[in-house]
């Protein structure tokens, strides 16, 4: 990759910034412009990006990373994170995916779309709260690489989450995308292009709760027998016996819900929106 001579004296912050338009490249960090502009004080630098970001030349996107901002986005000043998430996750060090409503949306699940992008990621949390409102963070032990697809964006591939995985996490994360009643939504509009055998390649990365509220959910509310069927049987084999558990942990236990193969009491009211 080209890079300037650390002495720069002559060469503004915008002047360098559009060198690097040139030959390609649509992030820095603000550790590389100190590198680079090693002569002027931190003081003068951070002026400067922030007299570029009030121009909306570049845009901060995260604590010490910013894009520039192409023409086509100069106006809005906003950059959509599909634009650079693969480099801002470079920079951070951490493997990702697109996923939960995010993922949804790519495979024309966009009935319940979300306005932010849905980044899954591994711990731990930052300490601080990052100010880009288009980005939401989910966190998980371990990133399923195996369980990804990818495609290509504006800039590069980004990396999201196959069928089987975007339902398993609608599920498992459905606190974080509105409650099960959105997260039933969503599958209803996924649903055929999940592929229930392959969810057995999910199980190391999710959780027995989380499996048998998505076979209740295939089963009495989406009214899909066969695959919810598929699953049942997946389970059994890798786990006979399956804990008592609530469809909301939320709300208290329903004491007349009826029982069912799942073992799940359901405690809430769930009715899938129109699509």
């Amino acid at each position: 990759m080209f890079t300037f001579a650390t002495n720069t004296p002559n060469m503004s912050l915008n002047d360098w910034i559009t060198e690097q338009e040139k030959r390609g490249i649509t992030t820095f960090s603000f550790q590389k412009i100190r590198n680079v502009f090693s002569e002027r004080s931190e003081k003068t630098l951070k002026t400067d990006i922030n007299r570029l970001v009030v121009s909306k030349r570049i845009q901060f996107v995260y604590k010490g990373f910013y894009v520039i901002i192409p023409t086509q986005y100069q106006l809005k000043g906003i950059v959509p994170p599909s634009y650079y998430i693969n480099e801002l996750m470079d920079y951070l060090g951490k493997p990702y995916y697109i996923g939960l409503l995010s993922a949804a949306a790519l495979y024309g699940a966009s009935h319940q779309r979300a306005m932010v992008t849905q980044i899954v990621t591994i711990g731990p949390r930052p300490r601080t709260s990052n100010k880009n409102t288009l980005l939401n963070w989910n966190y998980r032990m371990q990133i399923p690489n195996e369980l990804l697809e990818s495609r290509n964006a504006e800039m590069g591939r980004i990396n999201y989450s196959s069928a089987e995985l975007t339902a398993v996490d609608i599920v498992q994360f459905a606190s974080n995308i509105g409650g099960y009643q959105r997260a039933s939504t969503v599958l209803a509009e996924l649903v055929d292009m999940v592929d229930v055998s392959k969810i057995e390649g999910v199980l190391p990365y999710t959780t027995t709760t989380t499996l048998q509220r998505l076979g209740y959910l295939l089963e009495f509310v989406l009214f899909e027998q066969e695959k919810a069927d598929e699953l049942y049987a997946i389970m059994k084999k890798q786990n006979g016996y399956f804990n008592a558990v609530l469809m909301s942990s939320e709300q208290p236990s329903l004491e007349n819900a009826e029982s069912n193969r799942w073992r799940i009491n359901m405690n809430i009211d769930i009715e899938i929106d129109e699509l």
